[in-house]
């Protein structure tokens, strides 16, 4: 841990200290097909303000590779410490530029890579500072905002050719229409949620029989299944899963990148017959144009393509909603530059008619991502139709404000803040190199 101390007369509201940990859960990851070995992990960013108060937040990873994700966090030290938190949000698209356009640290990107990474974890540290200093969780803060508020906060940069700011305020304005009654209905309800918890690759069919039957105790109704390592035993554990949770309930697959795109199109096509929702992650997650010959080979099946969570970034979701590249829009809080650039993208998603189902299960997704879906359902889309957003059980534990399930739905967050913050007696077991976990394995 390293503390950064700004001059006295730079402290306005923001950062008197500022301090990155890259936090090693040790959680080895049931199996998917190309992450066959995880020790999932985070790099952890705290933002303390002069007045005491503090904003957390975090980017996901596999564990190898996270102290270099820290290491982004702190080039980008400069470029934050010393501002004012209402400097940063009076110009929130311009403080968001500024972190994505550094004349020499942008050619590590341009928004994308590590360096995202790095500016998603700041920027969520700042919005969950910015959400406890209005004494609101943030899928309030957000819904609460003006939809001209809303727009100044993100960066049309690059993709006013399919949405402008003016398109933007437009959408945000329609669905006004109905939102307090669609807030009320989400604090009494909460969002759809799956799981991807009963059908690991690996998992016994004993086990696999064992989770579904008591996830259908639980109320869950979809159910996604990872496929992609062998082709006779994802149609033998396909058809296992369909049986368990019968002809009416949802059934999604998973193969995490693992084929070309001519080898989806008749792995899929073999797994037509357990009637997946929807095939997600066929191919390399850079390949718009392969994931738009899928999606057109299997549409007659009545399968969707799903993918997002390796998205670099908005310029990419446009193109691939441009070349219809896919039916479910997969957004990921760590991934893309967080709350500013998440916003962008279930927009033009909600412009081209095409549901948002989020991405979560790794350190701290399922607490972030919450927070954003219930934005969409309110404020922009208003409909939940064919959508639905990623539970897993695991990791929450770790965090003061761990999501609450019930009933398989989302319910809303209370507590003020980004739900980021984990628990002090986490980050002191945790954190690579020197936390008490860290000695127990040997380092890769």
């Amino acid at each position: 841990m390293r503390w950064y101390e700004p001059h006295e007369e730079e402290v306005k509201f923001l950062c008197c200290c500022f301090c990155e940990e890259a936090l090693g859960l040790l959680f080895l990851s049931p199996s998917a097909p190309q992450h066959t070995d995880p020790d999932y992990s985070a790099a952890y960013v705290v933002l303390e303000t002069d007045g005491g108060l503090r904003g957390f937040g975090l980017t996901f990873t596999l564990g190898k590779g996270t102290e270099i994700v820290v290491c982004a966090v702190q080039a980008m030290t400069g470029l934050v410490v010393g501002k004012s938190l209402e400097e940063i949000v009076r110009d929130f698209r311009g403080f968001y530029r500024l972190l994505t356009s550094d004349g020499q640290m942008r050619w590590l990107g341009p928004e994308k890579g590590v360096i995202h990474l790095a500016t998603a974890a700041l920027l969520n540290a700042v919005w969950d500072l910015w959400a406890r200093m209005e004494g609101k969780p943030l899928w309030k803060l957000l819904v609460d905002m003006s939809p001209e508020r809303l727009v100044s906060c993100i960066d049309f940069r690059y993709i006013t050719d399919v949405l402008t700011e003016e398109e933007a305020l437009e959408l945000l304005v329609k669905a006004q229409e109905g939102k307090r009654q669609r807030e009320e209905e989400m604090l009494r309800e909460g969002y759809p949620a799956y799981t991807t918890s009963c059908a690991w690759l690996g998992y016994s069919d004993q086990q696999l029989k064992q989770l579904c039957t008591d996830a259908l105790k639980g109320g869950w109704t979809k159910f996604k299944v990872k496929v992609g390592a062998d082709l006779d035993d994802d149609v033998r554990r396909c058809r296992l899963i369909r049986q368990m949770i019968g002809p009416d309930n949802t059934l999604m697959i998973d193969a995490n990148q693992r084929w070309d795109v001519s080898e989806a199109i008749s792995w899929v096509s073999n797994l037509a017959e357990v009637k997946p929702l929807w095939i997600e992650e066929p191919t390399s997650p850079d390949d718009i144009l392969g994931h738009a010959a899928i999606s057109k080979a299997l549409a007659p099946l009545g399968i969707g393509v799903a993918t997002g969570e390796q998205c670099h970034n908005r310029v990419m979701f446009k193109q691939f909603l441009q070349a219809g590249a896919l039916q479910f829009v997969q957004i990921d809080s760590c991934r893309l530059g967080s709350v500013n650039e998440n916003l962008a993208v279930l927009l033009m998603a909600h412009k081209f008619r095409v549901p948002v189902c989020p991405h979560a299960g790794g350190v701290g997704l399922c607490e972030l991502v919450q927070h954003l879906i219930l934005f969409d359902y309110i404020c922009v889309s208003a409909s939940l139709s064919n959508r639905m957003c990623e539970y897993v059980d695991h990791l929450h534990e770790h965090f003061v404000c761990p999501v609450v399930i019930h009933n398989a739905r989302y319910m809303p967050p209370k507590i003020p803040g980004y739900s980021c913050e984990m628990l002090e007696s986490s980050v002191k077991k945790h954190q690579y190199p020197d936390g008490d976990a860290w000695k127990l394995y040997p380092k890769k």
